[in-house]
């Protein structure tokens, strides 16, 4: 019989949380909350949530999640959004806990800081595209592995070319079609931004080239992601768009929990498609993989001109389709230091701040 695992679960009042939260009231025998935290924009829901958890430690803040994060436990949740998920990501990892990382932020700007304290399978993916990887990684041997494909929704602009989105508001790209999600994390799969941060995230946990990771568009979001291995065989992760399976397996990994959530219903016509990424209209993905390779503090300043961005156009004060262009002039601007193997987290936060004002600053 499985033991029961004691939890961390950090940024319990956003979306990744209050679904982790559904996960252990479903599976009180498996699972126990030992801390929560949450950034502090929803103190009544965090209220509820410790009267009804009864963790023994609960705070809000970012100093708060850093600590819990260090607390010995089972696994660490990392649900926050955005770069401050980092040091709590660092401290999960320094402390020996298992992480299960939704942050994928904290994995992308920190990078080789974060993979050298990671020792192997430290970090466990939630996101349904790298969790869908994980597990079809299980079928087969590292040096058997062609290429993975990152499937993406296509957002609720797929099939429009660019001139076609200047005046798209706020509310038509917070409209998306298949995921129920964050307003960052929304707006990021509008732009495909989300994708393109999802291809490093793919290369750092799996440690797979830049030009063995491909992105195909999968309007329905069934197929979370797929491997293809050399002799021609690929496999795929699919279940009805929901976070609860990989969120599930996270806290339980490598045991999966049962009924997380509904499966494919295979008495019903079901028609999968699949289409080439347009790259003219969503130049994000493309921009990522230059980011990517170019290492060091590239894709922290890839991530973190975007939140500005992203925030400016929630604002109305930017223009959907300046997003990534001002991403893109901001990490032309930015001097990648020379001596990669000595990042440091300083190194890391310097560049977020650094490309945070320059996006700030309109043309």
């Amino acid at each position: 019989m499985t033991s029961r695992r004691d939890l961390v679960i950090l940024g319990s009042t956003g979306s990744i949380g209050t679904q982790a939260l559904d996960v252990v009231r479903a599976n009180a025998d498996r699972f126990r909350v030992r801390a929560l935290t949450a950034g502090g924009s929803q103190r009544d829901l965090f209220a509820a949530q410790v009267a009804e958890f009864a963790p023994e430690y609960a705070d809000l803040g970012e100093d708060a999640s850093e600590h819990a994060a260090g607390l010995p436990c089972d696994v660490v949740l990392n649900g926050i959004t955005g770069a401050v998920g980092l040091r709590p990501t660092l401290a999960a990892l320094d402390a020996g806990n298992t992480l299960a990382l939704a942050n994928k932020e904290s994995l992308i700007i920190g990078g080789p800081v974060v993979t050298a304290r990671a020792k192997p399978g430290q970090i466990v993916p939630v996101d349904s595209e790298h969790s869908a990887l994980a597990q079809c990684l299980r079928g087969g041997r590292a040096d058997e592995v062609r290429r993975l494909v990152l499937t993406a929704s296509g957002g609720p602009f797929r099939g429009r070319a660019r001139d076609e989105l200047h005046d798209v508001t706020p509310e038509q790209a917070l409209a998306h079609p298949t995921w129920s999600m964050g307003p960052v994390v929304t707006i990021n799969s509008a732009t495909l931004v989300n994708k393109g941060l999802e291809v490093i995230e793919a290369h750092l946990l799996f440690d797979i080239p830049f030009d063995r990771i491909e992105v195909v568009v999968h309007p329905t979001s069934v197929v979370h992601s797929m491997v293809e291995f050399h002799d021609g065989s690929t496999l795929a992760q699919a279940s009805p768009p929901s976070m609860m399976i990989p969120i599930a397996l996270g806290l339980g990994w490598p045991d999966r929990v049962p009924d997380a959530a509904p499966a494919v219903d295979w008495t019903r016509p079901e028609t999968w498609e699949f289409l080439p990424l347009d790259d003219e209209a969503f130049p994000a993905v493309r921009l990522a993989r230059e980011a990517g390779a170019r290492g060091g503090t590239a894709p922290a300043v890839y991530n973190a001109a975007n939140e500005v961005c992203v925030q400016a156009f929630l604002d109305g004060e930017m223009r959907f389709t300046d997003i990534v262009p001002t991403v893109e002039r901001v990490l032309a601007a930015h001097d990648v230091p020379s001596e990669q193997a000595d990042l440091t987290v300083e190194d890391v936060l310097d560049a977020d701040a650094w490309a945070r004002e320059q996006a700030a600053r309109r043309p």
